[in-house]
């Protein structure tokens, strides 16, 4: 239980854009960035504290040269379907064009009762229709509709990534045109770099709310938030408000800098966990790309009066 947890500590460190998926099987699965951005690690364990000291499995490790051969990121595990599926981003090469890396979206699968022993297969890229930098895949179910949530850089629009949705034919290959839910506009997501990115889905009473963060990654990151009815056509951009202001961002006195790129799960009772990343100092020696101490936390998700998740600040459990 996170009551046995000390909040304003990492849970595991050195481990940057963090998903942990609760599975029937009763299991934690937790997956992030590794700092050498060289494959994919899984880890589980039956309890959210116990994925700190879970034995960790390289499951997937990128090839020497080619299209997907370097810089891993952000890798999430989902069931979707009756197989496990990694989604991750992937380039070709450091090199940067336009102002920006060249990733593209890939996935592995494994049909293994226990993912971190099975045998993955690379299905290769999950086309977004859009032969542009993009990142930080998720999924999620609705009404029996599998949707696709990403990160998509979009060439005629001033920025690095906005926030596209679409629906799935099958769990690596879409069904329908991507549709932008949002592009970085406020004060607080341009500071930096123009950033909509890491989205993550939740569900609470009638609603359905997408987080994602924005700005640069070092104090200035944060967190956005996204909600549409859950009875609305989640393809329509019309269905889905925008929060004015960041709901999750920098605590300094408890040296808490830079919160985001959050995933959600549920602890043992059934109450919502946010899980994010954060470091713990803002003077960054060198590329921010290569210093590893982007650590996950987790934190309760408190619920207003009118069903909107409350946050608080990190490392604090209000």
């Amino acid at each position: 239980m996170l009551q046995n947890l000390d909040l304003s500590k990492p849970l595991i460190e050195q481990r940057a854009d963090p998903f942990i998926y609760k599975h029937t099987d009763g299991y934690y699965y937790f997956t992030a960035s590794v700092p050498a951005y060289d494959g994919i690690e899984l880890r589980r364990a039956k309890t959210l504290e116990g994925l700190a000291q879970a034995e960790t499995v390289m499951v997937w490790h990128k090839p020497d040269e080619g299209p997907y051969s370097d810089l891993i990121w952000a890798p999430e595990i989902h069931f979707n379907q009756g197989a496990w599926y990694v989604y991750f981003a992937a380039a070709p090469s450091r090199e940067i064009k336009f102002d920006l890396f060249q990733h593209r979206m890939y996935a592995i699968s494994t049909k293994a009762d226990n993912p971190l022993t099975g045998e993955w297969t690379f299905e290769g890229q999950v086309d977004s229709g859009i032969d542009a930098f993009c990142l930080d895949a998720t999924t999620f179910t609705h009404n029996d509709v599998l949707y696709y949530v990403w990160a998509q850089k979009e060439p005629e629009i001033k920025g690095n990534s906005n926030i596209l949705i679409a629906p799935m034919a099958t769990p690596t290959r879409l069904a329908g045109e991507p549709v932008r839910l949002t592009i970085p506009e406020f004060d607080w997501e341009i500071r930096g770099f123009w950033v909509n990115e890491g989205p993550a889905v939740l569900k609470h009473g009638n609603r359905i709310f997408i987080t994602y963060s924005a700005s640069a990654t070092d104090e200035n990151y944060c967190m956005g938030l996204l909600s549409a009815n859950i009875d609305d056509d989640l393809l329509d951009p019309k269905s889905w408000t925008k929060a004015p202001q960041p709901v999750f961002q920098t605590h300094d006195e408890l040296s808490i800098f830079g919160p985001g790129h959050n995933s959600f799960t549920k602890d043992d009772e059934g109450n919502d966990v946010l899980v994010y990343h954060a470091r713990t100092y803002t003077e960054i020696v060198g590329d921010p790309l290569w210093d590893p101490n982007r650590h996950t936390y987790v934190k309760l998700v408190k619920w207003d009066d009118n069903g909107f998740p409350v946050f608080g600040k990190p490392g604090q459990a209000d």
